[in-house]
């Protein structure tokens, strides 16, 4: 269960575009904006997707805490949206953004710095 289980502003046209989950989530891929490194990986519902497109600031949903979060409120890591793009299908957000500060919660530059994982031969 989601915020998107109450009525959302999100046009409904990019509504009617959207391929959720069954828990009503899209993933939601942040990308610094200029340079194309990919920042972090956050879920979306049709109320996070209206508030990320009108308010300039990357609004997730946290599936643990079950709430709306705006990236930055609490660290101050804030998260300035270029542009917003669905993927093919739908059923996935690119967010090109401005990344102030770290975007992971650890501190890290990305969500993606700590565990590089070894390729084969």
């Amino acid at each position: 269960m989601t915020g998107s289980d109450r009525p959302s502003a999100l046009d409904p046209a990019i509504a009617d575009r959207l391929k959720r989950g069954a828990d009503g989530l899209v993933p939601a891929i942040a990308q610094q904006y200029d340079t194309g490194e990919v920042l972090m990986l956050g879920w979306m519902d049709d109320e996070a997707l209206h508030r990320t497109l009108t308010t300039g600031r990357c609004t997730y949903w946290s599936r643990s805490r079950r709430e709306y979060w705006v990236k930055g409120d609490t660290s101050g890591h804030i998260q300035l949206v270029k542009s917003v793009a669905l993927d093919c299908d739908g059923d996935t957000v690119l967010v090109r953004v401005d990344q102030v500060g770290a975007a992971c919660h650890t501190g890290d530059r990305t969500c993606f710095d700590a565990d590089v994982l070894p390729l084969g031969e």
